[in-house]
Formats: C-alpha cells, sequence, structure tokens
C-alpha cells in the first residue's frame, strides 16, 4: 500500500496551526476595548507575553497555509485548475500579510507602548501620537490580511465544489466562512477594531477554524488510502 505523505503531513499542519492560534490568541490580552487606544495601550504595556503570543499566532498562520498549499498541490495532480493556482497564491499572500502585522502589532507597537507608558508626563503626548500612528498601520494590516484570507479561502471552496474526493458540505463551509471574514475586513477598514467589526470577524474566524480541522481530518484519512 503507498501511503500519501503529502496528505498526512498536510493534515499535520493544519491541525498544528489551530493549535498554536488558539494558543497565541489564549495569551493575548483582551479585556481593554481594542479601539479605546490609551486603555488598550495600558494593557499592552503590562503584557509579558505580547510578543510570544504573536509569534505563536505567526507559525500557527504559516501551518494552516502550509496545510493550504498541501491541499492545491493535492487538487492540482487530480486536475489542473487556474482557480487552485490563483487559491496558492492567495494562501501565500496571505502569510506575507499576516507576518508583516505581526512585525508592526507584535514587535514595533509593543516597543512603543513600553516606550509610551514610561515616558515621562512632558513627553506622554508625543510619544502617544507615535504610538498611535503604528495602530493605524497595523489596522491597515490586518483589514488587508482579512480580505486576503476570506478571497482565498472562498477560491479553495469553489475550487473543492467540483471535487469528488471532498464532500460538497465541505467546500460550502470555507464560502460561508469567507464570505463573512471578507465583509469584516472591509469593515475593518472604515471602522478600525470596532465593535462591529470584531463582531463580523470572529464568527467567522472561529467557523474558518473549524473548516481547518475538518481539513486535518480528510486529508489524514485520504493519507491512509492507496493510490
Amino acid at each position: 500500500m503507498q501511503i500519501s505523505n503529502e496528505s498526512r503531513v498536510g493534515a499535520v499542519c493544519a491541525i498544528s496551526g489551530v493549535t498554536l492560534l488558539i494558543i497565541g490568541t489564549y495569551l493575548h490580552p483582551m479585556g481593554a476595548d481594542p479601539n479605546d487606544p490609551v486603555a488598550a495601550f495600558t494593557e499592552y504595556a503590562q503584557d509579558r507575553l505580547w510578543i510570544a503570543s504573536h509569534l505563536l499566532q505567526l507559525a500557527g498562520v504559516a501551518a494552516m497555509m502550509a496545510a493550504l498549499l498541501f491541499l492545491a498541490g493535492q487538487l492540482e495532480a487530480r486536475k489542473r485548475s487556474s482557480v487552485v493556482r490563483i487559491a496558492a497564491a492567495g494562501a501565500i499572500a496571505t502569510l506575507t500579510l499576516a507576518a508583516a502585522l505581526q512585525a508592526v502589532d507584535g514587535i514595533a507597537l509593543k516597543s512603543m507602548v513600553d516606550t509610551w507608558a514610561a515616558a515621562p508626563a512632558s513627553e506622554k503626548e508625543g510619544v502617544f501620537h507615535a504610538t498611535f500612528a503604528i495602530r493605524q498601520v497595523e489596522i491597515g494590516l490586518a483589514s488587508m490580511l482579512s480580505l486576503s484570507f476570506g478571497l482565498t479561502m472562498t477560491l479553495y471552496g469553489i475550487a473543492l465544489l467540483g471535487e469528488e474526493a471532498y464532500p460538497k458540505w465541505f467546500a460550502g463551509l470555507a464560502i460561508a466562512g469567507s464570505v463573512p471574514t471578507i465583509v469584516g475586513g472591509v469593515v475593518m477598514a472604515y471602522t478600525g477594531f470596532s465593535g462591529l467589526a470584531m463582531a463580523i470577524n470572529m464568527p467567522a474566524n472561529f467557523l474558518l477554524l473549524f473548516w481547518m480541522l475538518a481539513l486535518a481530518g480528510l486529508m489524514w484519512r485520504q493519507g491512509g488510502t492507496v493510490r
């Protein structure tokens, strides 16, 4: 029996990515309103695990994008499709945006909020405005990441619709999670980390994480089939 190692590796990447992302998000402080910069910056400055939590999140996204690339290779081997190739490019673009976001949010913003928290009263306002500017770059990157991930998952959903190896509900779930992710990215571009943006984005993200776990199960099962 010839085992499809790539399917098994893809499954491991998918479940590892979800696990790392959940751990990183759990370690991320979420008490303050992210759209209230003073409250948010104060909370961030007090967090000692900030950089570690964001690196874990980045590792999780990297592993999940690797799983998507394994899936694209699998689909491309069965039937050449321009949709699959564009979807794979979308996965790479999503990972690039995630790395840029964590460089700004996970490293640059943390450095600035620490500087702001330690600055004397006479300098706080100037440092705050510099920190707030970095925050706006973070919002821009987060919005683009949401749009990129949503569009990528839409393409994967479309590519999977014609696949006999994967159930139709699996393709539909990808599209169902991708549409609100795109909408959330647009809302975030206009309103920042508002309550509305979070209310749209968070459930959509959880739905796509569930899809990723389903992908892990389906790819692992396919890895045990004879080719």
